[in-house]
């Protein structure tokens, strides 16, 4: 119990603790609007973080035809453009997206590459070191104007400007050629956003195929063109349109790919077509083609080649996966009253895992982010297992997360394995259709849809281990050196700690805003109306911002300067308690207060040790020394003080004299902002008879003092304990001074012998148990042998 107590003279001379000094000004106060950091709202971006009357975005529409070469393992293709110019501007060149010159060798990502050579290394890392050995840049054959005109080009790496012959006006198309070709990557030996897997066993291929044509780069109203180049983290920025996409591969590949099927007939057999139809109706996943189909496909070798051709309307990007090697499944889900055919594609490595759980967890995704955003409106979505570990693409996307050969795998495999495809199918929705500018601003996709991810896993599975998003999962990110950190708000290809950074923290900033600071109502219909909003569209952080304010009522300035502009973190603390209770003038209750008080004050050492070696005082073996004062009990109550608390108490109003017996307890805390990160206030007290009540402040009452401010909580009942944010929602770094009195928070060691071998996992601690089990001593499920 708290045993610091001021009793004043009375309730009027309870005086609150002097203001402390006001520590902030313009330019360094946390709670200063963005004003200044945002960009000016305008007919195209409103202030609100709406589109404006004049928002305006281009269009992209492909014709693409594709050959994979599955011997030299390579890619041929020739594509069609049309590209509408709705800016108001006029344009006299177009810029085109290179990415796959990342893996040129003369790439300014091979060239700028950072590493070092250790005494021991594994021989991945040395192909990461001679990956300049490969050549997997674009070979552009040809640019041509449609009519055969060869149009003047210029490659700058990742980029290029293709000059037009006429001015393109506002209104106006312009359809344009490129023809190409390139070699595609072992995504085992140089690790990609796309590339192929070699199985020895088999000696079969896998191809994950993405980047593999040239794609118009994004021009708007923010920044012009967005050509900065392409690095390696900052993805993708593309704008919508329609794709048709043949792609021709050995007649015993199975294709799957964005969009639709325009050719089954050609190219699926009828027990195919008839157990696709079968999945329509199912409420399970369908098998288009088992396992037992697939595993003989890996031994013929069919030649020949058919053409799968896929369409689909209104999307930013395509991809497609093929091999010979992959059993597929389908499921069909109604969302908004539209069907969507979700499906699965992977090879045999993948089972038990991957039949199991892949296209259910495809279906789950898409109706929780659907809840949590806007309805899905793609017919298809697709998760593809192969070497490429998480990567996404408009309704397709590449997951990992392989169990072992034997068919056994950790639990850590397998919510890893759920956890990616949902992350990875979520990406449909950032950035796919909310279309934000991932060459700029990572979290933008990767940070929101980490958010959403989680929130889905949650409704997987009650108590589902989610690794991002829970405030106390990025404490140990937000201790580390601030060097080594940087604010939410950086390029993406200038960010330190890439995961943590922009998938983590914006990811933990929102669960925060939710659970803590918004309330999940407000929050819930502000996130939906920005995605509502942005739709389809190009948004730009400060959309976010002001969205997010504008829906829900809420000034959140402090919070984005704070989380997103900053890399400062939450640390509070309880510097100290004064406890304090009132005065009641009732000399018979005060005067045994302070009997009690004298009589628990504990004996200092010198007063115990005279008991002992002082016998007899003098005034013991003299007592004519004594006088009136060595018989006075100071806590003794007269009639004289009766009377004058008579006559107090009559001076007293009625509502004074309630105030005055009420018997609150005053707590005075003492609360220091470490950190520099503003967060709420979440103070738990712990009475004395065990209650606990939690009083969450908002952060505003850091307004006027950014670190140092005094809380005073009135109570009916004393209170033993004080504590800080006693859920952790604030991914507050040091718990230890969160509480009052000080609590020891513990720490383990562990203690571990050198060259340890891996434990197996538990699946198949399991099966060797039962196969070193004594016959006859197989597990019972009840009565007696």
């Amino acid at each position: 119990m708290l045993r610091n107590v001021l009793l004043a003279a009375g309730l009027a001379t309870l005086t609150a603790a002097p203001l402390l000094a006001q520590n902030t000004n313009s330019g360094t106060d946390k709670f200063q609007q963005l004003d200044q950091l945002l960009p000016t709202p305008n007919s195209f971006r409103t202030a609100s973080g709406a589109p404006g009357a004049d928002y305006w975005q281009q269009r992209a529409d492909y014709n693409i035809r594709v050959t994979l070469d599955d011997n030299k393992q390579a890619i041929t293709g020739a594509e069609d453009i049309t590209y509408t110019n709705l800016s108001p501007d006029v344009l006299t060149y177009l810029w085109v997206q290179l990415d796959q010159n990342i893996l040129d060798k003369n790439s300014i990502t091979t060239a700028t590459q950072v590493g070092e050579v250790k005494d021991k290394m594994s021989f991945q890392a040395m192909e990461y070191l001679m990956r300049s050995d490969f050549d997997g840049g674009f070979k552009i054959e040809s640019v041509k104007l449609k009519g055969g005109k060869a149009l003047k080009h210029t490659i700058n790496h990742t980029m290029m400007r293709i000059d037009l012959p006429t001015p393109l006006r506002p209104k106006q198309a312009v359809t344009f050629s490129v023809a190409w070709h390139y070699n595609i990557n072992d995504q085992l030996k140089i690790s990609e956003r796309s590339g192929y897997e070699f199985f020895p066993e088999d000696k079969n291929y896998l191809y994950e195929i993405a980047q593999f044509y040239p794609r118009m780069a994004v021009y708007n109203d923010v920044r012009g063109w967005q050509h900065k180049q392409f690095l390696g983290n900052g993805e993708f920025t593309l704008p919508f349109g329609d794709y048709r996409v043949s792609i021709t591969a050995p007649a015993d590949h199975v294709v799957g790919a964005t969009g639709v099927l325009q050719n089954p007939d050609q190219v699926l057999t009828a027990t195919q077509r008839k157990r696709l139809a079968q999945a329509a109706d199912s409420k399970k996943p369908v098998l288009i083609v088992t396992q037992m189909e697939a595993e003989q496909a890996e031994q013929k070798r069919v030649k020949g080649t058919k053409t799968w051709t896929y369409a689909a309307k209104n999307v930013r990007d395509f991809a497609w996966a093929s091999s010979r090697k992959f059993i597929w499944d389908a499921m069909e889900i109604e969302q908004a009253g539209k069907p969507v055919l979700c499906m699965s594609y992977y090879p045999k490595e993948g089972n038990p895992l991957w039949g199991k759980y892949s296209t259910e967890v495809v279906a789950h995704t898409i109706k929780t982010y659907s809840k949590h955003t806007i309805d899905y409106e793609y017919p298809v979505a697709i998760s593809v297992h192969g070497p490429v570990g998480g990567m996404e693409y408009p309704m397709i996307c590449f997951n990992g997360g392989r169990p072992e050969k034997d068919g056994t795998y950790s639990a850590d495999r397998k919510y890893g394995m759920i956890s990616v495809i949902i992350h990875e199918v979520g990406h449909n929705f950032f950035p796919m259709i909310i279309n934000s500018d991932e060459r700029q601003w990572t979290w933008m996709d990767e940070g929101l849809n980490t958010f959403v991810q989680y929130l889905t896993e949650q409704e997987w599975e009650r108590n589902y281990p989610s690794r991002r998003g829970e405030p106390k999962n990025i404490v140990e990110y937000m201790r580390t050196d601030k060097s080594l950190q940087t604010p939410i708000m950086t390029n993406s290809e200038s960010v330190l700690q890439f995961g943590p950074n922009a998938y983590a923290k914006p990811a933990t900033g929102l669960n925060i805003l939710r659970e803590t600071v918004m309330g999940r109502e407000l929050f819930d219909h502000a996130f939906k109306t920005y995605a509502q909003r942005w739709a389809y569209k190009h948004p730009e952080p400060a959309d976010f911002f002001r969205t997010m304010e504008d829906a829900s009522g809420t000034d959140l300035d402090w919070f984005w300067r704070g989380w997103f502009y900053t890399t400062d973190h939450t640390d509070l603390s309880i510097e100290g308690v004064k406890w304090y209770t009132v005065d009641s003038k009732n000399p018979e209750i005060e005067n045994a207060k302070r009997r009690e008080m004298l009589n628990s004050a504990p004996q200092t050492l010198s007063q115990q040790r005279n008991l002992q070696d002082i016998q007899k005082t003098l005034v013991d073996e003299k007592p004519e020394l004594k006088d009136f004062y060595n018989n006075f009990d100071p806590t003794a109550t007269t009639d004289a003080d009766k009377a004058r608390y008579q006559q107090y108490v009559q001076s007293l109003s009625e509502e004074q004299r309630s105030r005055l017996n009420a018997g609150l307890h005053f707590y005075e805390l003492d609360l220091r902002n470490i950190g520099g990160l503003t967060m709420p206030v979440i103070v738990q007290m712990t009475y004395e008879d065990g209650k606990t009540e939690v009083v969450n402040i908002p952060a505003e009452i850091w307004r006027k003092n950014n670190e140092h401010i005094t809380k005073v909580f009135i109570t009916p009942k004393p209170v033993v304990s004080f504590a800080l944010d006693p859920f952790q929602e604030t991914a507050d770094t040091d718990l230890s001074n969160n509480s009052f009195p000080r609590k020891l928070a513990p720490s383990r060691f562990e203690l571990y012998q050198q060259q340890q071998q891996a434990a197996p996992n538990p699946m198949q601690q399991q099966s060797t148990s039962q196969q070193n089990r004594p016959a006859g001593t197989g597990s019972s499920t009840g009565g007696t042998n």
